[in-house]
């Protein structure tokens, strides 16, 4: 069977980092949001995962990931972080395709969420302490504790350096 090497980029669009840390340095995660696209299956349930594409020719993997998240989501965001890579194996009209995917955290720039794309069914602000319990595929959800953990720290950092989300 014939193989082929497939790369896509995408991730977490993030809101409300700044605006969630206390003055004594906590963090309430329960008040960062991030974006998720939500695509039906086969027996009609929404899967949620993060939005993500093809990283086209010539396209540096975070460009992609702020394309793909504008195009499924309708919300500009900005690469801030790395959160991880996924690879995986399908096979689609009789290719073996290696699939990696390369995801980052992105912060909310400008634009209000809409499911034009008519690959995505739905698109929602999900709070970050509820992450982990919406992704449909488990290495999403390591992924998704991945960013759990990194997320106070750099809410911090935003906090930090003045920025805040534009609304």
């Amino acid at each position: 069977m014939p193989t082929r090497d497939e790369t896509s980029a995408g991730g977490l669009l993030v809101s409300g980092l700044a605006e969630a840390v206390d003055a004594q340095g906590n963090v309430a995660l329960s008040k960062i949001y991030v974006a998720l696209i939500g695509r039906l299956d086969r027996r009609g349930r929404i899967l949620w995962s993060m939005p993500k594409g093809h990283v086209e020719p010539g396209e540096d993997k975070a460009a992609t990931a702020e394309r793909e998240v504008w195009e499924e989501t309708g919300v500009h965001g900005e690469v801030f972080a790395e959160l991880g890579v996924i690879d995986y194996w399908f096979v689609s009209e009789g290719v073996r395709i290696h699939k990696t995917v390369h995801h980052h955290l992105l912060r909310f720039v400008d634009g209000d969420l809409n499911d034009e794309d008519p690959e995505v069914t739905e698109v929602a602000w999900i709070p970050a302490n509820k992450l982990t319990e919406h992704f449909a595929y488990a290495d999403e959800r390591k992924l998704a504790r991945v960013a759990y953990n990194l997320l106070p720290d750099l809410a911090r950092a935003e906090r930090a350096e003045g920025r805040g989300t534009p609304r």
